[in-house]
């Protein structure tokens, strides 16, 4: 059996794929975001990009965490225009959860996308890749294809 496809073919999870949610975290994520624009745009997928607020569990789950609001809200307009500078439109979300991995996978559900899309950074941790609790969780218990992006090693804090 061929696996393989001709130049210029979909494969079949190409061909399903009409929601992208992607996760930002920072403005290292970017590219991410470009990448998921320009493929969405090309299949005629919509795209949503999500940040999350992470809130400690000594606070209440609605409360008002100014700065990382704001940090969400300028990433998010970051999103919005990385889209309009490629002739494409996203929605963006600000959540907030007590963990952000079980919140993007509630909203992947809740919007029914067909894959999540994430970047990581190349981080090590006793000396191995370490891939990051929220891409762990989400690996683990997205119904959905889960897209790791990963960032070249020197683009790392040390």
């Amino acid at each position: 059996m061929n696996n393989h496809t001709k130049p210029g073919s979909s494969t079949t999870a190409e061909q399903s794929v009409r929601r992208v949610l992607v996760a930002t975290n920072g403005p290292e994520d970017d590219p991410v975001i470009r990448l998921t624009c320009d493929y969405a745009k090309r299949h005629k997928a919509e795209a949503y990009v999500v940040y999350v607020i992470e809130v400690k569990r000594t606070l209440p789950i609605d409360a008002d965490i100014e700065s990382e609001t704001a940090r969400g809200e300028d990433l998010l307009s970051s999103a919005e225009q990385i889209a309009e500078e490629m002739d494409f439109e996203v929605q963006t979300d600000l959540l907030q959860a007590r963990e952000a991995g079980p919140a993007l996978v509630d909203e992947a559900v809740e919007r029914g996308v067909d894959v999540i899309v994430m970047g990581i950074a190349y981080r090590k941790k006793l000396g191995d890749f370490y891939i990051g609790a929220v891409a762990s969780y989400v690996l683990k218990h997205a119904p959905c294809q889960v897209w790791l992006i990963r960032a070249p090693m020197d683009s790392s804090p040390h």
